[in-house]
């Protein structure tokens, strides 16, 4: 299994890139927002992966974040979802904004992805929204809203790290959310894994 690689940006296609690491050069699928992530031909890049295996392929695709990597296990584990329509919603939609699509059961931001209808966006939103959960906390006004995901640089890995700890989407983004309001997005990840996990058990 290659969850992640580190090398140097070969090429770029329109659904596609090539990691020259070490020499030898993997071909991985993305979503547009990945591709533009990468940055310039010939930089060192680091890239989250996921290998789907079939009867007659074998294929890698990759994701700028941990993050996105994970939307696009549980975009893959709906029933009509496929990796090129998982990454047309990656490419619409940020991990935020599709959260928050989810939690709020908003079919019809998820059906601006192409390749998405009415129908299968209403799917998408009913069988991922008890996966993700939602987080409801006070908003101004005394009413109640939805958690933001954190967007600092570490706060990615961080939330994978917490639901490799066995917590749920919701509980993990809330809680590195929560660190990463104490300690500033700039900390390390070390540091923000502790706290966030300190969050989480209280």
């Amino acid at each position: 299994m290659i969850a992640k690689l580190k090398g140097l940006l070969d090429s770029t296609g329109i659904d596609h890139a090539v990691i020259d690491v070490g020499g030898v050069g993997y071909l991985v699928g993305a979503s547009s927002r990945t591709l533009a992530a990468l940055g310039t031909v010939g930089e060192a890049v680091t890239i989250h992966t996921e290998m789907l295996v079939s009867e007659d392929s074998i294929r890698l695709m990759g994701f700028a974040s941990a993050s996105e990597r994970d939307w696009f296990r549980l975009l893959t584990g709906v029933q009509g979802v496929g990796a090129r329509v998982a990454l047309a919603i990656l490419s619409a939609l940020e991990p935020a904004d599709l959260h928050r699509a989810v939690a709020m059961g908003d079919k019809a931001m998820v059906a601006r992805a192409n390749g998405v209808g009415p129908k299968l966006a209403e799917r998408i939103v009913r069988e991922l929204k008890d996966k993700v959960g939602t987080v409801p906390v006070p908003v101004s006004g005394g009413g109640m809203g939805f958690t933001a995901m954190p967007t600092g640089g570490h706060a990615a890995d961080a939330i994978s790290a917490l639901q490799n700890l066995g917590f749920r989407p919701a509980e993990a983004s809330a809680a590195v959310a929560a660190a990463e309001a104490d300690i500033g997005e700039n900390a390390g990840l070390d540091a923000l894994v502790r706290l966030a996990l300190r969050k989480a058990a209280k």
